[in-house]
């Protein structure tokens, strides 16, 4: 019974840590979006309310007695609130049970490999890695579901995601890969000599002479580590991470393009824009600084420079190809088909889960957005959906299930480089087309009002 009560003792500080976090979420959900709330306890407390008591701050209970705003916030307010945060803090303590107790991002891939190897099972013991790798990577994906809930919830609101949580959220991502790079999604691979970050499985005796190692996914896997991405003086990787980080920068700016001055007049004062906004505070000293604590961590090398540069790598791919999907659909709508704060939410999530996540992220995402943009047409005649709850419900999936999407057959695609990007492309130019033939269909069934 002591033992029960001891195994379950991380599980509970996690679901009191998850309640907590789900506080910060409402008070980001209500205070960062662009038409700000008085709801949130944590917050300043609305003219016409009664002051508030330490009680009205304790996560889930607190809410009962804020029941009693109604009348300045409407009838039930305080239910979706409280919901948060009890979805925050059981959600995270299941979360912990999967990744950490249960390693169920790292037992399944090792039980694949060994049956490939050995072409039958073979019983594993429970701790055939270290528990910090997995608290390492559980860390890394509590923070992301906290931004990712914020953002989501002002975007299901106001249809609008701020950079007030995608930019810290970046620098977290970049900071905590840099710092943990085993906090970074999770792959098994054999090899003869010890990776460049990663620990070696303890395998059982079945499995004598047999060498793998858990490493984190890299941006170069399911490949080894190339010597030509390392530190000093491979100066192409800098350059590379420079290249991202720059390009995360200049997302960041205003880029209002007007195209009846033309083109060259159209570029000319797009490109004032973004050095004025790059030469002053606050922008100016983020991309200042952080450029040269990127040089600092590429001078010394090892394991935070691997993490580093995955990460800036996730972060430009993931953000780039639905920056291209914000393009394609603007061309083929005639609209503006996707706000740019998915680009950067897309950079966040990219930052924490790699470049490889993110593409599966890309392909999982549109799924549950068509079968909601079908009905609220349908219903509603209309088909304007935040897009960023859908890019957070896919991040969600891959990252609790990527044992089932990262396998050794995917892992072969990944393997050739040149074989992604064109698939890619195709996507994207098929992605054209359907949006074309999508407003067409619009047309004709409800009228130019359609668009």
């Amino acid at each position: 019974m002591l033992m029960l009560a001891a195994l379950s003792l991380p599980l509970f500080a996690v679901l009191l840590a998850g309640l907590a976090l789900g506080a910060v979420v409402n008070w980001a959900v209500y205070r960062l979006a662009w038409h700000r709330r008085e709801i949130s306890p944590w917050g300043p407390t609305p003219t016409a309310a009664r002051r508030r008591r330490f009680a009205d701050r304790i996560p889930v209970v607190g809410w009962w007695g804020l029941r009693r705003e109604h009348a300045l916030h409407g009838r039930g307010f305080w239910l979706r609130p409280l919901g948060v945060e009890l979805m925050m803090g059981v959600g995270l303590a299941a979360l912990y049970w999967w990744e950490v107790d249960r390693l169920g991002l790292v037992l399944p891939q090792v039980k694949e490999q060994l049956q490939l190897v050995l072409g039958g099972p073979v019983a594993l013991a429970a701790n055939v890695i270290p528990v910090g790798l997995a608290q390492a990577t559980f860390l890394n994906h509590a923070l992301l579901i906290s931004l990712m809930a914020a953002a989501s919830f002002i975007d299901i609101d106001e249809k609008i995601i701020p950079d007030e949580i995608t930019l810290p959220g970046t620098l977290l991502g970049l900071l905590l890969a840099a710092l943990l790079p085993m906090s970074l999604l999770p792959q098994i691979a054999l090899r003869d000599a010890p990776p460049s970050v990663g620990e070696r499985v303890l395998l059982p005796p079945a499995a004598a002479g047999v060498s793998m190692f858990v490493e984190p996914t890299t941006l170069a896997a399911p490949n080894p580590w190339p010597a030509a991405l390392g530190g000093a003086p491979r100066w192409r990787s800098l350059a590379l991470g420079q290249a991202c980080w720059w390009l995360w920068c200049f997302a960041l700016t205003p880029r209002i393009w007007r195209g009846r001055h033309g083109f060259c007049r159209a570029l000319a004062i797009v490109l004032r824009r973004v050095l004025r906004e790059l030469a002053r505070p606050p922008l100016g000293v983020i991309a200042l600084v952080g450029s040269l604590t990127m040089v600092g961590l590429w001078w010394r090398g090892g394991a935070a420079w691997i993490g580093l540069l995955t990460a800036l790598v996730g972060m430009a791919v993931s953000g780039a190809m639905v920056w291209i999907v914000r393009l394609v659909g603007t061309a083929a709508l005639r609209r503006e088909a996707m706000g740019f704060g998915d680009v950067t939410l897309m950079m966040m999530i990219g930052a924490f889960l790699g470049w490889q996540a993110g593409v599966l992220i890309f392909f999982v995402a549109p799924l549950a957005g068509l079968v909601v943009g079908v009905l609220q047409l349908l219903l509603r005649r209309g088909d304007v959906i935040p897009y960023g709850p859908f890019l957070c419900l896919a991040a969600l999936v891959v990252l609790v299930r990527w044992t089932d999407f990262w396998t050794p057959n995917l892992q072969n695609v990944f393997r050739v480089g040149w074989l992604v990007p064109i698939v890619l492309l195709v996507g994207f130019g098929l992605l054209g087309l359907m949006l074309a033939v999508w407003q067409q269909i619009k047309l004709a069934l409800f009228g130019r009002g359609a668009r």
